[in-house]
């Protein structure tokens, strides 16, 4: 994505803030709404153009249907002031979100319910104008998906509300662990903006690129401000975390990769921003869905309930209890906690074979109520726990301090056959950014610090392994003095049972000796007694002295 794009789009979100729309997921939002409505009216021209073509044959319904044509973005764009902002409140919005229910359901859903909350008329058409002069169609699926990911970035400097993304060096390594592929049916039960559901779309269609390409975690704009190439960069600096992306040449089937999406958020704003988000990417079929996955009456249909998935993923909300009536009765854990019945939802929903990745707080991994401690022994006896990786603290500052973990495991396709035997840990010290400095609302880049690539390099071999050898060395073992600290180390089923299923890290790190002296004991033993007699000719000496002004 080019500068003067960027320009444009902080031009918009700078114009929105002064017009008085100051939360960032309420700005995107109105802009998702605007680029949706463009994006429709230039795929009517191109199904106009093709019905034309086929003399009125072949799949070339209208959105926009004879008297309704005065909806689209190419009729009303040219209006202004109050008549401008009235129609697309009073008209435009409520067609889309009521008329097209039964033609194009994806379409209805996205606006069911959306209000138009740029209310300055001028601030409205400055925004319109600035995208009118974009011409989506023409623009590739990453320039395309550049953009919003770039909106989203506004989310990365505020938490309002409590919504913030998970960084992208994190949800990276997290997609690389479980790894998706085509066929594979993707969930996201708590899914936000649709960040790991965009990167597992990723992770695919690189594997089904002729020519991926190699980006930093920091984006393809960070090597134009060093003025380097990729090569120059990770010459430099050798841990440097990347991920691959790519055009999907390869893909077989892009309908199936489409229809393998699935996402699920308790916000209606996020299902939106999550949806176009998707759509700007080339995903517009993705099941995508506002519901509350812990509860009863949370929107989940039978359908949804029964279905499991070969792929999750998730960063879900740490905080909260729900009162014990809502609770899904099929969840694996009595708790009232968001965090354990985020887990046993995820746990309840994993196909056999498939695999999961999710962000847990600290606390969940040694907790003593009864409920921690079941809900652990059922990940650890009657699942296959492949990894637990401690992140640093910093990672999801400034909105949170809470010390985090990734638990990385997969459903047994039977119960009777174990082939892990141990649980591996991995303590990521450094993520790529500071871990105590705020600047500009985020953390500064440290790229010559960041743990993750060797993670994921200790990963592949263990992978490679068939899980059977575990990277590093095993819980107890006492490392010679002057060794290394050791970032990786495993404990064995029986250790982690014996332990209470506790699965903090820490508990099981294996301790560096320390080096034996080798000076003479008798020397040693003749410098303290010479230490205590000067301590005790001082104390002899102060005594006199406090006697003689008495």
């Amino acid at each position: 994505m080019d500068l003067e794009l960027r320009r444009k789009l902080d031009g918009l979100t700078d114009t929105l803030w002064a017009g008085g729309i100051t939360n960032p997921v309420t700005y995107i939002e109105q802009i998702s709404y605007l680029i949706y409505l463009k994006l429709l009216d230039e795929e009517e021209s191109q199904r106009e153009l093709r019905a034309r073509l086929m003399g009125g044959n072949g799949n070339a319904t209208l959105l926009f249907p004879q008297q309704a044509e005065r909806y689209r973005w190419s009729k009303w764009r040219f209006k202004s002031g109050i008549d401008l902002r009235d129609f697309l409140r009073d008209e435009v919005f409520p067609y889309m979100g009521n008329s097209l229910v039964k033609d194009e359901p994806r379409v209805a859903e996205y606006f069911r319910d959306a209000v138009l909350e740029i209310t300055d008329p001028n601030v409205l058409k400055t925004v319109i104008d600035e995208l009118d002069s974009l011409e989506l169609s023409k623009l590739g699926q990453d320039i395309k998906g550049d953009i919003f990911e770039y909106l989203l970035t506004h989310l990365g400097q505020s938490a309002l509300n409590g919504q913030f993304r998970t960084p992208r060096q994190i949800r990276a390594f997290m997609v690389e662990m479980v790894d998706p592929d085509l066929g594979d049916t993707i969930c996201d039960l708590a899914m936000g903006t649709g960040g790991f559901i965009i990167d597992s779309v990723d992770y695919i269609l690189a594997k089904y690129s002729e020519k991926p390409i190699e980006v930093p975690i920091y984006g393809e704009d960070w090597l134009d401000k060093r003025a380097q190439s990729l090569a120059a960069a990770k010459q430099e600096i050798p841990n440097l975390q990347t991920y691959r992306k790519g055009n999907g040449d390869r893909l077989p089937d892009w309908k199936l990769l489409e229809q393998s999406i699935y996402g699920f958020d308790v916000s209606r704003q996020m299902m939106r921003i999550a949806m176009m988000n998707l759509v700007l990417h080339g995903i517009r079929n993705a099941k995508i869905k506002q519901a509350n996955v812990l509860s009863e009456l949370g929107g989940l249909t039978e359908d949804d309930l029964r279905r499991r998935y070969k792929v999750m993923l998730a960063n879900p909300p740490f905080a909260g209890t729900l009162p014990k009536d809502s609770i899904r009765e099929d969840l694996p854990t009595k708790s009232k906690k968001s965090e354990l019945l985020f887990l046993a939802a995820m746990m309840n929903s994993l196909a056999p074979g498939g695999r999961c990745a999710v962000v847990v707080p600290e606390g969940l991994l040694f907790g003593s109520t009864g409920a921690h401690v079941d809900l652990r022994r059922q990940l650890v006896m009657d699942f296959e726990l492949l990894a637990v990786v401690s992140l640093p603290a910093g990672v999801f500052k400034p909105y949170t301090g809470v010390k985090t973990a990734v638990l990385v495991f997969r459903k047994l396709p039977d119960v009777t056959v174990r082939r892990v035997n141990q649980v591996w840990f991995y303590e990521v010290r450094n993520d790529g950014y500071d871990p105590d400095k705020i600047t500009g609302g985020g953390r500064p880049e440290t790229p010559d610090l960041n743990d993750i690539p060797r993670l994921l390099q200790q990963w592949r071999v263990y992978r490679e392994s068939g899980f059977a050898e575990p990277p590093g060395v095993e819980t107890g073992t006492l490392l010679q003095p002057g060794s290394e600290d050791p970032c990786s180390w495993w404990a064995s089923l029986a250790a982690v049972a014996q332990n209470d299923y506790n699965l903090a890290a820490g508990r099981y790190k294996p301790q560096v000796t320390e080096a034996v002296s080798e000076d003479d004991p008798v020397e040693l033993i003749r410098e303290v007694l010479q230490l205590e007699r000067e301590i005790a000719a001082g104390l002899e000496k102060l005594l006199r002295d406090v006697e003689g002004v008495g």
